[in-house]
């Protein structure tokens, strides 16, 4: 297993605890997306691993959406420091917010390159072999 599945699992079980212990309400969103994107992506690997995999459909849109779920997650801590910081009624901790934000950022961050070292940098290897045979 790959560091960033490891950390990404660890850092979800730490914030999913504090984030039950403080009833945040900005976890329904995290939950959502998470619950939709690892449908899609237990789905593919389920029909890969029944042999049964779906032509018309490239992985690489699984790691785009997974980029998009941390993307959305930072703009949610965002948010939440907003309604926090200006409004009255919101009662979502800050230590919350804060720990919220750096996961979902250091996940962009993880993420990005993952998809970079995956799908980009294999294309410009081949690419640059190519060349020099020429």
């Amino acid at each position: 297993m790959i560091f960033l599945h490891w950390y990404h699992h660890v850092t979800v079980l730490l914030f999913c605890w504090h984030s039950y212990a403080f009833e945040s309400s900005s976890g329904l969103w995290f939950v959502a997306m998470n619950y939709s994107v690892h449908a899609v992506m237990y789905g593919y690997y389920f029909l890969m691993a029944a042999r049964c995999k779906p032509k018309w459909f490239n992985p690489f849109f699984i790691t785009v959406m997974q980029i998009m779920q941390m993307v959305v997650g930072v703009f949610v801590c965002l948010a939440s420091g907003y309604y926090k910081k200006y409004s009255d009624n919101c009662e979502i901790d800050m230590e919350n917010i804060w720990s919220g934000g750096i996961m979902y950022g250091s996940y962009c961050i993880l993420f990005f390159k993952f998809f970079l070292d995956k799908y980009i940098k294999p294309k410009i290897e081949k690419g640059e072999k190519g060349k020099k045979l020429d």
